[in-house]
């Protein structure tokens, strides 16, 4: 693929890169509570699109609670005015909470989570080794947050947690009826055909876990399940939202694999179509076939060492397959490839992703609204991407 560059892009990240390194301190309030935050930029690079930008990605404010019985987290994310939001005229104008929760520790094995909290589901705490995520995130089983209750213990090689969540994250600010940080069940937009308007209720989850040893492999094996009502605010009745997953990890020395498969049913209650639920997220909102099981695969190499005087550390190379496979027998799979690398440079934390796919709604241009539900254009698109932050 070619990345061909213009000197004003080049001017243009190369100040951005001066901002983001100047000094930043995270604030230590008390000895237990801790703020800071990020700063993030992207590069998406789509030369079949003529797409080539360099922008303000994220910012997000993070506080953290920790002592010896109390624990607790927040996080909030401003976006806006840069690619791909450059619909909006300010920074700041999509905006939502990633968390906010409050715990306690029983002891050092036990505790529990009340608020925004990630729902325990799979593979944790996502489904491989990649910053874009797999298809698992847009259809709404990756990197999910949710509002209730988490218990989570850990009782010798076994892992077990359980949640019950009343309902999805509070929406934030936008210009769409998806607006949070996870992808989940939403109201459509008018543009969205065959969209619904559902809301998720009373989510049910278990997730057990067994770390082991295979060989030389550290693993750990697990199952997970899920359920929910779907409430439709169209025809008044409720519908099932079914998931259940198996999940492989496994570490050998600076190699890495993650393997998981699992089946999502949801039976919606819509006017229309039952065929696809509309789910929403990061200002957009999007068809999701009902019925249907997820493939994802993850190989991971950690390279020792510093490089390039020492600024360079962390590295990690990672290739990541996903797959949406869809029960009704006219939608078209869904796939996603991504090789990448990260690493740090200095107090820079980058990846660099080369993102393939067919049927994505992210990816290459394929319908947004529709890919995950009948599919898109049914080719393989890609495109380059990279993400640069300063955490702090």
């Amino acid at each position: 693929m070619p990345f061909p560059a213009s000197l004003r892009l080049k001017t243009s990240c190369a100040a951005l890169l001066c901002t983001l390194a100047a000094p930043a301190m995270a604030i230590q309030v008390t000895d237990n509570l801790d703020l800071g935050g990020a700063i993030r930029a992207r590069w998406d690079v789509d030369p079949d699109r003529d797409i080539q930008k360099f922008g303000l990605d994220t910012v997000f404010l993070n506080a953290k609670y920790t002592s010896d019985t109390w624990i607790g987290a927040a996080q909030y994310r401003f976006y806006g005015r840069s690619y791909p939001y450059q619909y909006t005229k300010n920074y700041g104008d999509i905006r939502f909470a990633q968390q906010a929760w409050v715990g306690y520790k029983f002891n050092p094995n036990q505790q529990v989570q009340v608020g925004l909290n990630q729902v325990p589901f799979g593979l944790q705490p996502l489904f491989g080794s990649t910053f874009y995520e797999t298809l698992g995130n847009v259809i709404g089983l990756e990197d999910v947050q949710q509002v209730g209750a988490k218990y989570i213990q850990q009782i010798g090689d076994w892992n077990i947690q359980g949640g019950y969540y009343l309902r999805p994250a509070w929406q934030g600010q936008g210009t769409s009826h998806g607006v949070t940080y996870s992808s989940v069940v939403s109201e459509a937009d008018s543009s969205v055909v065959d969209g619904s308007h559902n809301q998720e209720r009373n989510t049910v989850v278990l997730r057990v876990a067994k770390a082991l040893e295979l060989g030389a492999w550290k693993s750990e094996v697990g199952l997970s399940g899920l359920t929910s009502t779907l409430e439709n605010k169209d025809t008044d009745e409720n519908g099932r939202r079914n998931a259940i997953a198996v999940h492989y990890a496994g570490k050998n020395g600076p190699w890495g694999v993650q393997l998981q498969a699992a089946r999502q049913q949801m039976s919606p209650r819509n006017p229309g179509t039952s065929e696809v639920v509309t789910l929403g997220g990061y200002d957009g909102t999007y068809n999701v076939a009902s019925r249907g099981n997820l493939y994802v695969a993850d190989l991971s190499y950690d390279v020792a060492g510093k490089y390039l005087f020492d600024q360079i550390s962390g590295v990690k190379l990672y290739a990541n397959y996903s797959a949406f496979d869809k029960s009704a027998d006219e939608f078209k799979t869904s796939q996603r490839l991504i090789l990448g690398t990260s690493f740090s440079f200095s107090k820079l934390w980058i990846a660099t992703e080369w993102l393939i796919g067919k049927n994505d709604p992210y990816i290459g241009g394929s319908s947004y609204a529709q890919s995950l539900g009948a599919g898109g254009s049914d080719q393989w698109e890609n495109q380059l991407y990279m993400n640069v932050g300063y955490y702090f």
